[in-house]
């Protein structure tokens, strides 16, 4: 009797190791491509992609260009897939994005107890609109740039 249970044992854990190698090699096979906040990367497509899908547009954005060139723009924090499709609408490759906070030591971010503040220090601090940020000071710099770029577009008298 125990050498059937040790053989259903030794079973049991080779089924879960292969599993386990099976698991592992699909979670390397997957491609990520990492691209900051605030920040556009160029990635290279197959020949023949005729359209692309973001899954979460409000996390990345991407442009398709000629030559098979694709601008990727990080636009909030997290993971979302791109799926490249051909002309007959055959998945060529589905690649997860995956959108990080931004690099380099420029930006610093003041806390107030539980509000959060972000400033980009290149040289000087000036106030940065960053996800996360405590909300009236998000929404204060949101209006202060909105109303810069109005005014930069606005006909000249």
């Amino acid at each position: 009797m125990s050498a059937v249970f040790g053989r259903r044992r030794r079973l049991v854990v080779a089924s879960a190791v292969a599993l386990f190698g099976m698991l592992a090699a699909t979670a390397a096979s997957a491609a990520t491509f990492t691209v900051n906040i605030d920040q556009a990367q160029i990635m290279r497509l197959p020949d023949k992609v005729a359209t692309i899908v973001i899954g979460n547009p409000l996390i990345a954005d991407a442009s398709l260009q000629s030559g098979g060139i694709l601008v990727v723009t990080g636009k909030s924090f997290g993971s979302t897939n791109l799926l490249a499709l051909d002309r007959a609408g055959k998945t060529i490759t589905d690649t997860t994005i995956q959108v990080q906070g931004p690099a380099g030591g420029e930006l610093v971010v003041v806390y107030k107890g539980v509000d959060r503040e972000s400033y980009s220090c290149t040289p000087e601090c000036s106030p940065r609109i960053t996800l996360g940020d405590e909300s009236k000071y998000f929404s204060e710099n949101m209006a202060q740039s909105g109303t810069r770029n109005t005014q930069a577009q606005a006909p000249v008298k």
